[in-house]
């Protein structure tokens, strides 16, 4: 099947978040103006750089209680947050910090987890997380939006520092298996990674 951007595809749902998988999911604490923690995750999310390393996190539409999402909100204002990833362990959790809440609830709390004091920036960790990036607000880019009355924008951020648990490093490595990191599919699904292999690049 073909079908052109903006045109109905015929199908069920909108295959287009199947067709980049799996997406790494930033799972994003700040803080709000009025003091409270946010913990929010976001799929469309990735590595941009390496030196300096980079961030980008996309987002879309509307808080359900008015105003940007909370998340968005508080990197502008604040200029600062802080990406935990997402082990296969936590998958509730995460499911947890989803719910469409009011600006005034910390999510942190809401799905059981525990606040770690970060290092660089303000909003804390998660505790229970196995690496966190500080990051400070570089720069965000508005995208075309198709949809009315919402919106579509980038934030780029700059990471000041990593924390990584000791408990995840064999021989000065990460090792993956031991975190089994939660990655976004389409629709309503997910995928941890669990099969790591290797390949050597041809030399020249």
């Amino acid at each position: 099947m073909f079908y052109k951007a903006g045109e109905h595809h015929g199908l069920p749902h909108d295959p287009f978040k199947s067709c980049i998988v799996p997406r790494p999911i930033a799972w994003v604490s700040s803080i709000h103006p009025n003091g409270t923690i946010n913990l929010a995750p976001f799929s469309f999310f990735n590595g941009l750089a390496s030196d300096p390393p980079m961030v980008m996190i996309a987002f879309t539409g509307y808080h359900e209680h008015g105003g940007e999402k909370d998340t968005l909100h508080n990197i502008k204002t604040s200029g600062e947050f802080v990406i935990n990833m997402v082990p296969l362990a936590l998958k509730d959790a995460m499911n947890a910090s989803t719910a469409p809440v009011g600006h005034e609830v910390n999510e942190m709390e809401l799905a059981g987890l525990h606040a770690e004091d970060s290092t660089l920036v303000r909003p804390p960790r998660v505790r229970e997380a196995p690496i966190h990036l500080e990051c400070q607000f570089y720069q965000e880019i508005n995208l075309p939006c198709t949809l009315a009355d919402s919106i579509n924008t980038t934030i780029i951020g700059k990471v000041l520092g990593t924390h990584i648990r000791d408990e995840v490093l064999v021989d000065g490595l990460i090792d993956i298996n031991r975190i089994k990191p939660l990655a976004r599919l389409g629709y309503q699904q997910y995928t941890a990674v669990d099969n790591v292999f290797v390949m050597t690049r041809p030399q020249s």
